[in-house]
């Protein structure tokens, strides 16, 4: 597969080489953002732990600073009261039984994240093949398994974000839109980069950041120095 022209130009703007402070990598990163659209930004961070160990796993939620800059549709599955607070809050979608079905049958996924009580979760529990994979089954250390529904749609919806690990030890996450600017994707970050500090596991030996790269949606990744953080 060929990269474009505008990828291809982008690449020999830079030093792919050079490890940058974040303030520059940030730069370099919305200099390179040549897309026709409001580039998502993410950020991967490679770490010297084993995801096969259970006691290595790092995973975390935080809320942003400065929000994602995505309109996160929430679909609640809950009963009776927690429904009706769910309704209340700016759930975009409310059900049980029925809203699972859909999902079943319907293979519709017309929504971004799940939250459920815990009573729910034997139901929900039924469709966790087709949820899996897709990363949206509820899960209580995430904060989308709860009784407090309410809180939890309004954190995501002011931008909650949830890192982990994936099998090669790598946590992708986006950390703002191009059209934040520099200060917000700053902010944002150093929120990120020090919630996965912070969430070194006790197990973890040697150097726990191996690498931290920037990127655009459609551009190309940038190194950041990880020993200046």
């Amino acid at each position: 597969m060929k990269n474009g022209k505008k990828y291809n130009a982008s690449i020999k703007a830079f030093d792919r080489a050079k490890q940058h402070d974040v303030e520059e990598a940030i730069k370099v990163v919305l200099d390179t953002a040549k897309a026709n659209f409001d580039e998502t930004i993410e950020l991967h961070v490679r770490l010297g732990v084993d995801p096969r160990q259970a006691d290595q796993q790092v995973r975390g939620v935080l809320v942003l600073p400065n929000g994602t800059g995505k309109t996160q549709r929430v679909l609640v599955i809950a009963k009776g009261e927690k429904a009706d607070i769910a309704q209340n809050a700016g759930a975009d979608y409310v059900g049980a039984e029925e809203m699972v079905a859909k999902i079943a049958n319907e293979n519709w996924f017309d929504f971004d994240v799940i939250i459920t009580t815990p009573d729910m979760m034997g139901i929900v529990g039924r469709i966790g093949k087709q949820l899996g994979p897709k990363g949206l089954m509820p899960n209580p250390k995430s904060g989308t398994v709860t009784m407090d529904v309410a809180k939890a749609i309004a954190e995501i919806k002011a931008g909650k974000v949830e890192y982990r690990l994936d099998k090669t030890a790598i946590i992708h996450c986006p950390i703002g839109k191009k059209s934040f600017g520099a200060t917000k994707l700053v902010e944002n970050f150093n929120a990120l980069m020090e919630a996965v500090v912070k969430a070194k596991p006790a197990a973890a030996k040697g150097q726990y950041i191996k690498s931290v790269n920037l990127a655009s949606t459609m551009g190309p990744g940038v190194k950041v120095a990880y020993n200046k953080i």
